[in-house]
């Protein structure tokens, strides 16, 4: 078995990685290349749980002219829909059949320590409340050793490269810049909540289909969060 830097992850997919090129719906080449990685980290010895967005389907800022709430339920579906196409895919790559189930932390923990990966799907089941906190939430429920951010960018930047181009990529930076500096890599409330348990997180792009799994090997590869 290769040495492997973190025991226990939590993967935070981004709706739209899973658009692939196509920027809506969900990319069956993506999705397929996705799984496989999860199941070579796996096959390393890490246990994985997965949060996965909801951008490829649904966003916030579609429903301004209705209530709020009812946009975020609308969310927590689509999210559900993302979820069901990465269990989908899972139990063809890694010969598993598991039902949909409520979540309970413990029975979430027995999961992974059987080798089983653990999908949260509809967020943190809360309206006003992101994916990306829901993937803090559960990371420190569960004592994840690190939150994998995989988004459409490859880091943290100054400001958004696919507008500003010069905007600088950072290697290393701490919660506290993210949140004074208001950049965009996960929302405020999830930064605070990582920040209070002291979990590290690494922003990388999904573009290079191996980053999961260097990531997982302790390769330097996006930014480091702490």
């Amino acid at each position: 078995m290769e040495d492997i830097k973190y025991k226990r992850v939590l993967l935070k997919l981004s709706g739209e990685a899973l658009a692939g090129e196509e920027k809506t719906g969900i990319s069956a080449s993506v999705i397929e290349g996705i799984c496989m990685q999860v199941k070579q980290i796996l096959e390393l010895g890490v246990e994985v749980a997965i949060v996965v967005g909801a951008g490829n389907f649904w966003r916030g800022r579609y429903g301004k002219e209705m209530e709020r709430t009812t946009s975020d339920y609308m969310g927590m579906l689509a999210t559900t829909m993302n979820a069901l196409a990465l269990q989908d895919a899972l139990e063809t790559a890694i010969e598993m059949r598991e039902v949909a189930e409520p979540y309970i932390r413990r029975k979430a923990v027995k999961h992974l320590e059987k080798g089983r990966v653990v999908i949260f799907a509809c967020g943190s089941g809360n309206p006003y409340f992101t994916t990306d906190t829901a993937a803090a939430l559960r990371a420190a429920e569960i004592n994840a050793d690190v939150i994998l951010v995989a988004k459409t960018i490859d880091g943290v930047y100054s400001a958004d490269p696919k507008i500003d181009k010069t905007a600088i990529k950072f290697d290393e930076i701490t919660y506290l810049d993210i949140l004074n500096k208001d950049l965009k890599v996960m929302d405020s409330t999830a930064i605070s909540l990582c920040k209070d348990n002291k979990i590290p997180l690494i922003v990388f792009a999904m573009d290079n289909p191996e980053n999961i799994v260097k990531v997982v090997k302790g390769e330097k590869i996006g930014t480091l969060v702490k």
